[in-house]
């Protein structure tokens, strides 16, 4: 499992540049259900990179930063929404599933190895990029929309198939980056280099 380290520069970095990608894919819009009240957009398959790039507590505190400036005001959601009514509207829980989401992602990603693999890293993509942030948003969505919450769980279903598209690109994104700049995902999962392996020893008095 991901070693849990104190935070360096290199790590504020990476954390700013992921919370900058969230806002970045939300500018394309957003597939919206009950009439707009829950839009579904790409910045989920940023959270998946987040955790799966950054680790759980890095990957969660890019998103906890990203929806931090969205409290602020800052229309950084799909549709240039911001401030704090988005966090109790509708779509609330699956805001708040996003940092959930990443943490899972980073979790499942880095267990039993310091290096990703393709199938961890798909895993942990579904599971905490889809699963969680359902798990998390559908109830509050029920709550707030008062709808039966069997109902609003089966209209959420139907993005399913998207978020399943969403798996494989984030999965590809990060094997891509993983073997073209590892230090992306951190010092704590580069590869260490191997030592040399060590000399027999001899005694210096046989020649």
């Amino acid at each position: 499992m991901e070693r849990r380290r104190p935070l360096d520069m290199r790590d504020v970095t990476r954390i700013v540049v992921f919370a900058a990608i969230l806002a970045v894919l939300g500018i394309p819009g957003a597939i919206s259900v009950f009439g707009g009240a829950v839009p579904i957009t790409a910045q989920t398959l940023g959270v998946m990179l987040a955790g799966a790039v950054l680790g759980r507590w890095r990957g969660a505190a890019a998103v906890t930063l990203f929806l931090a400036l969205v409290l602020a005001g800052m229309p950084l959601l799909s549709g240039g929404r911001g401030g704090a009514g988005v966090f109790v509207g509708p779509s609330a829980g699956f805001l708040f599933g996003w940092i959930a989401g990443a943490f899972v992602v980073g979790a499942i990603c880095r267990i039993g190895s310091r290096q990703p693999t393709w199938w961890r890293t798909a895993l942990g993509c579904f599971v905490g990029g889809a699963l969680t942030v359902y798990a998390v948003g559908i109830p509050v969505q029920s709550l707030v929309t008062r709808l039966p919450l069997g109902e609003t769980a089966v209209s959420s279903a139907v993005f399913l198939p998207g978020d399943l598209l969403k798996v494989v690109i984030a999965t590809a994104v990060a094997m891509a980056l993983w073997r073209a700049y590892p230090r992306a995902f951190g010092a704590e999962t580069a590869a260490a280099p191997r030592p040399p392996a060590a000399r027999p020893k001899t005694d210096a008095g046989v020649r």
